[in-house]
């Protein structure tokens, strides 16, 4: 580790349980994420700025006008730009150290399976069940670790999936295959703060999964009401019948 880093990383590593040696996990870390909006957006600022030494990030879609209300990786001087490419532009202003690959198409299945070798963990900051179920099936199946984040008008959850853990569950444990429609902020609208929240608690529970320090959210989804600002954390059991994870 350069001088350069130990000044940058400075508050981080007085923490007794990040110390030098979580700071050097963090620089060999490689960290997908998907979906460059409102959760991707500070999450992918907030693992840079904390050293993660490599992230991948993904999205097809360009940024509007309408997205500058709550996603904060981009200007209005990105506007047209595909998100992934403007967040990486943030990102290397923000920490030039940070490797940065960028992914403008859609994964599917195979294109997952091939994106997620030789990566620590994913960030799944999507807003639908199809790419979600995506991500969880194919990270399930190669035994990487997902941090899923969610958020619609005042109301927003979190949650680790982790398929190295004996027991844990899945996404599908919390939301099994079905008729499931995700809302969208387009018809339903959210507040901005929300999803800032939702996206930094992602990249705090990715940092804290790197570094091992504290206990992680697997087996728990964690909810947060902004209008009320109250967290409830919930036990998640596996069930017995799920399709990806049960026995």
């Amino acid at each position: 580790m350069q001088d350069s880093d130990l000044l940058r990383y400075s508050r981080q590593i007085m923490l007794a349980d990040i110390d030098i040696a979580g700071q050097e996990k963090l620089q060999a870390a490689r960290v997908l994420i998907i979906g460059l909006g409102g959760l991707g957006s500070p999450a992918a600022l907030y693992l840079s700025a904390a050293g993660v030494g490599s992230l991948i990030l993904c999205d097809d879609d360009e940024v509007d006008l309408s997205n500058l209300q709550r996603q904060i990786a981009h200007t209005t001087d990105a506007i047209g730009l595909n998100k992934a490419e403007s967040a990486r532009k943030r990102v290397a202003e923000l920490n030039p150290t940070t490797t940065v690959t960028v992914i403008t198409h859609r994964l599917d299945q195979g294109t997952l399976a091939e994106t997620i070798q030789n990566v620590t963990l994913v960030l799944d900051c999507t807003d639908n069940f199809a790419s979600r179920y995506l991500i969880n099936d194919v990270c399930w199946a190669h035994g990487i670790p997902v941090v899923s984040g969610a958020g619609i008008r005042w109301e927003g959850q979190i949650a680790l999936f982790d398929p190295n853990l004996d027991q844990a569950p899945c996404y599908r444990c919390l939301y099994p295959t079905g008729d499931n429609q995700a809302l969208n902020c387009a018809e339903n609208g959210v507040i901005a703060p929300l999803v800032g929240i939702i996206g930094t608690c992602q990249a705090l529970e990715a940092i804290k999964y790197i570094t091992d320090v504290g206990a992680s959210l697997a087996g728990n989804v964690l909810y947060f009401d902004a209008k009320y600002m109250e967290w409830r954390k919930l036990k998640l059991s596996r069930r017995p019948n799920c399709e990806v994870c049960g026995g």
